[in-house]
């Protein structure tokens, strides 16, 4: 099983988010979803904001961030940072429309309940959050068959759906967000259609997912997909993602409205 790397989330960032600006960048469709998802609010505060991608460029958006690294890698004109935690946010009660949090919950840890709280104390209307559903990305080739251990990674650190809902109230919706295979923002979901991709480490380096995992259980993978790839046994097993143009691989968006 993967070791749970528990150093607070601005240290985690600044030693694996360098490479976030190069291949972590927007994915215009999920863009769109989660613009959708923010209704008709003209104030939006995006917490975990990291190099800022995801925010609406046409509403008035306050960033939070913990980690200098990720703030230093924000694109000139991007929306001004307050440097805090989730857990924490430094923000008047109902102070904007509403609140953002795009793959980050799953590093809240110790402070998840808390910073869900704050989410739906600072927004007067809808949080919207991405996050991934476990079980289902637990289906997809990577995990099912050279990480499995990541499963029971992801379970401790992923909130379920359910438990969201609980925690934010009102009335909330769950949306699909395929991945597509041309997609550019490289998270592990990403991985579907590019098994070649996941041997370069620098482009590990941008995710969690290995980020958070036991280095040897990652380097036994790596030398078992290479070898897979070679000799044709990873298109054997999975010879129709080949032609497929986009996959659930268990990306969700969570609207929590009030």
């Amino acid at each position: 099983m993967p070791r749970v790397r528990s150093k607070p989330v601005a240290h985690r960032y600044d030693a694996i988010g360098h490479g976030y600006a190069t291949h972590r960048r927007e994915d215009p469709r999920v863009r769109d979803q989660i613009h959708s998802a923010l209704g008709d609010a003209r104030s939006v505060v995006n917490v975990g904001a990291g190099t800022g991608s995801y925010e609406p460029a046409d509403r008035a958006v306050v960033a939070v961030e913990p980690s200098l690294v990720m703030v230093s890698q924000r694109p000139p004109g991007a929306a001004p940072v307050i440097r805090a935690t989730a857990a924490h946010l430094p923000l008047p009660s109902g102070c904007v429309d509403a609140a953002m949090a795009v793959l980050t919950v799953h590093h809240w840890d110790q402070g998840l309940d808390r910073g869900l709280a704050e989410l739906r104390r600072v927004a007067r209307g809808p949080v919207v959050i991405v996050t991934f559903d476990v079980e289902v990305s637990a289906q997809m080739w990577l995990v099912r068959d050279y990480l499995p251990g990541a499963v029971e990674l992801d379970r401790a650190t992923f909130p379920t759906l359910d438990h969201l809902a609980e925690r934010l109230g009102g009335t909330v919706e769950v949306e699909v967000v395929p991945t597509s295979r041309d997609t550019p923002d490289w998270t592990f979901a990403s991985f579907w259609a590019h098994p070649q991709r996941v041997l370069d480490a620098s482009v590990r380096a941008s995710t969690s997912g290995f980020a958070r995992a036991d280095p040897q259980a990652v380097e036994q993978a790596m030398g078992q997909l290479e070898r897979d790839l070679a000799d044709g046994t990873w298109d054997r097993r999975n010879s129709g993602l080949r032609d497929l143009q986009e996959l659930d691989v268990g990306m969700r968006l969570v609207v929590a409205r009030p």
